[in-house]
């Protein structure tokens, strides 16, 4: 097997690679074939995926058979003031790669979003929930999706939320920084979701690689909380000596409408590979226990 991944140097990109290279996530064991697969790793700079020159040159060239698409724009509130950038990689990104892979006939995971829902409600999306996204980014992003659909006969949508990770920026890192740096946070308690640990969407979309059950996947941590639950959960797993206070969303300035309700049903999963996404709070753990070894 011959795995592309693009954006090789973000928070999950990066990690699929550090996987790979382990054999096995938190989890557990990947499968063999993706232990023994030829990895092709390609940041940003090296793949432009808003380029379908770019991209049908390097993917005819390489030739994979998976392509993993970890690129992507990401920062939220950047996104309501650069429309056109959102636009570009999130949606014209995702149609090119899909173009690129049908063409060899090769297998695409595309990175979708709990933002892509309206956030009303108080009861899981389903994969086949209607999308009715708020924000440029969720609206960028189901625009990429509906491309993987058009474009694209071997998919899998995997679909995140509230997403961390060892790599690079996440809320977990933030809050965990801020709080060293000051006896107390504010942090919004109306915003619901679900925290979830890039070791376990790495874990799932290696076990959705080795199948043909193409599809949407939801793909969230178990179990749901605000970000300030969240939050808390941080500092006291972290032993870190900070006050968190709950405040409404209005108190906190952003640009960006962020859904208030955006836990996911993971039921596709159920059905076809098995749900092995973990507890947030499990997960969360984990990822912290973890995290204090690497820096001790």
């Amino acid at each position: 097997m011959k795995i592309l991944i693009t954006g090789s140097k973000g928070q999950l990109g990066s990690q699929l690679i550090d996987v790979i290279n382990n054999g096995k996530s938190e989890i557990g064991k990947i499968p063999k074939d993706v232990k023994n697969a030829e990895v092709i790793a390609k940041c940003s700079q090296e793949l432009d995926i808003s380029d379908i020159d770019n991209v049908m040159s390097i993917i005819s060239e390489i030739k994979p058979d998976v392509i993993i698409n970890a690129a992507a724009y990401t920062n939220v509130d950047d996104c309501e003031t650069n429309e056109e950038r959102a636009f570009k990689v999130n949606a014209l990104g995702a149609k090119n790669l899909a173009i690129a892979s049908e063409s060899i006939g090769a297998k695409l995971v595309h990175i979708s979003t709990d933002y892509i829902f309206s956030g009303e409600g108080n009861k899981p999306f389903k994969e086949s929930d209607e999308a009715l996204p708020q924000s440029v980014y969720g609206k960028s992003k189901k625009m990429g999706d509906d491309f993987v659909r058009k474009f694209s006969s071997k998919y899998f949508i995997v679909r995140p939320s509230w997403v961390y990770g060892y790599n690079g920026k996440n809320f977990v890192y933030t809050i965990m920084r801020a709080a060293k740096e000051s006896e107390s946070l504010k942090v919004v308690n109306d915003q619901i979701g679900t925290p979830t640990n890039v070791e376990d969407i790495i874990h799932h979309i290696f076990k959705l690689i080795v199948t043909e059950e193409y599809g949407v996947y939801n793909c969230a941590g178990h179990g749901e909380c605000s970000w300030y639950d969240f939050a808390c959960k941080i500092v006291e797993l972290g032993k870190i000596p900070c006050k968190i206070t709950p405040c409404p969303t209005h108190e906190y300035p952003s640009p960006t409408k962020r859904p208030a309700y955006s836990s996911l049903n993971n039921g596709k999963l159920r059905t076809t590979v098995g749900d092995e996404m973990r507890n947030w709070e499990d997960a969360l753990k984990c990822f912290i226990g973890n995290t204090f070894l690497k820096q001790g």
